[in-house]
Parts: structure tokens; C-alpha cells; sequence
């Protein structure tokens, strides 16, 4: 799915903020309400907003926004995000690294280590990482979907399970308040499961946004790992959790 600079900022904006509106986004953008309202509409079509009276809402419930819009959705963030996270991990490491936009950030960042060895159920992540002679890319076997190339199912968990490595680098859908990690399918659910359990150290990348969203199913909670990178966490009850579980919490916009 292609989306303009202004699509992407509009977007990008509903979900920092829950809501845009029409006059608001015109103002912005030095256009007419008009203009907006056909973005809106347009937007809405793709399913990435819900219309309301003079604007509309970022979406949050069953179902997931499509996977190149979420690539361009806080990019900026995730790139340092995943910058601090190859950071972490040395060179000759084990890995796992899963699906998601935040964690093939962390991919593009390790393409400069040497030795890795890394096994993963991210399409993408193999597809860019396999040209590199000095890293080994072990893909899992599973169910392919479609939306944004992720390999789930029984057959990924059996093969993930045969492996204990030195580190795991998760994302997730939203986070609750409570601490819990949330997905929209629940076929992710023991790929996550059996990547936590199975991993020395457990990273979780994820940015901001993902506090302000909601999805139904529970892969875990926060303080199952050993570390969090998230560009900023303002949400307390977030933190306390860190706190008590000694999870380390690397802010990168504090960088």
C-alpha cells in the first residue's frame, strides 16, 4: 500500500494523539477543508482511520493496520530504537529476532555485525538479512500470512523450541497499562511464547505509540524481559513495572 507524505503524516498524527480534525489538519497542512475531508475519506477506505463528525480516529480493536503503512508510522523513532538494540547485542550472538516493523529495524541496524546467527519467523527480516555472508539466517516453518509475511502455527513454535539462544528481540501490537503485550492474532501468541522461553535475554522494541493502542490478544507481559527500548515511556504505572520486575528501560529520545 502506497501512502503520501501527507497521508503518512496524517496517520502518524491520529495516532499520537487519538484524533485529528478536519479544520486542524487544513490549518497544518496550508490546504482547504476540502482537501482534508477527501484524505480523510480516502484514509478511511484503506481502513487506517474512523470517520467521525469533523475529523476522525486512529483505529484499535481486532484488527491491524496494513503492514507498509505501520512501516512509515513513527520511523524515525524506530530506527534509533533499533539502533540502541543492536547496540546490545555483540557480535558471534545468537538470536531470534520476530515479526514486526520495530524489529526489522533492529535487522537494518545489525547488518554491520559479524557472526550472528539468526533465526527468525519474519519473512522480511531473512529476505534482508540472508545476502550477508557473516551472519547465518535460520528461518522457521509455519503458515505464511499474508498481511505481513510472519510465519505462525504449531510447526514455527516446534521449530523455535529447538533452539536456546543468547538473545530475542520482540515486538508488540500495543502495550497495556498493565503491562500486558498484545497482538492481533492469536496464531502469534506460542511463536512469542516459545521465543520468550527460549531465549538468555529478552529485548522488547517498541515505540510510544504502542501505549495508546489496544489489541485482543495477550502474548505476554513486560516483565518477562530483560530489557525495553521504547523512544519514551511518560505512562507510570509502565514504568513501576520496570522498576519492580528490574527490567532496564532505555529511553532513546533521552539519548
Amino acid at each position: 500500500m502506497y501512502l503520501s507524505p501527507r497521508h503518512a503524516e496524517i496517520v502518524q498524527m491520529a495516532k499520537d494523539h487519538g484524533r485529528v480534525l478536519v479544520d486542524d489538519l487544513a490549518t497544518h497542512f496550508n490546504v482547504t477543508p476540502q482537501t482534508i475531508r477527501k484524505d480523510l475519506n480516502d484514509l478511511c477506505d484503506q481502513r487506517l482511520l474512523s470517520r467521525i463528525h469533523g475529523g476522525a480516529l486512529f483505529p484499535s480493536g481486532i484488527e491491524n493496520m496494513e503492514y507498509e503503512a505501520r512501516r512509515k508510522i513513527a520511523a524515525e523513532e524506530k530506527e534509533a530504537i533499533g539502533s540502541a538494540a543492536a547496540r546490545l547485542i555483540p557480535d558471534n550472538a545468537s538470536l531470534f529476532i520476530n515479526i514486526g516493523t520495530t524489529t526489522e529495524s533492529v535487522s537494518k541496524a545489525l547488518l554491520d555485525h559479524s557472526g550472528l546467527m539468526v533465526i527468525t519467523n519474519n519473512i522480511n527480516v531473512a529476505n534482508r538479512m540472508r545476502i550477508y555472508p557473516s551472519i547465518e539466517v535460520v528461518i522457521a516453518g509455519g503458515v505464511v500470512r499474508g498481511s505481513d509475511g510472519g510465519v505462525v502455527g504449531e510447526a514455527a513454535v516446534d521449530f523455535i523450541r529447538q533452539f536456546k539462544v543468547d538473545y530475542a528481540v520482540i515486538g508488540a501490537s500495543a502495550i497495556d497499562h498493565d503491562g500486558a503485550l498484545l497482538d492481533f492474532d492469536f496464531r502469534e501468541v506460542k511463536v512469542a511464547q516459545a521465543i520468550i522461553a527460549n531465549a538468555r535475554h529478552v529485548i522488547l522494541v517498541s515505540d510510544r505509540t504502542k501505549f495508546e493502542r489496544t489489541a485482543p490478544v495477550r502474548i505476554g507481559h513486560l516483565s518477562q524481559v530483560n530489557t525495553f527500548i521504547t523512544d519514551r515511556c511518560d505512562i507510570p504505572s509502565v514504568r513501576k513495572i520496570c522498576q519492580e520486575a528490574e527490567v532496564q528501560l532505555i529511553e532513546t529520545s533521552l539519548d
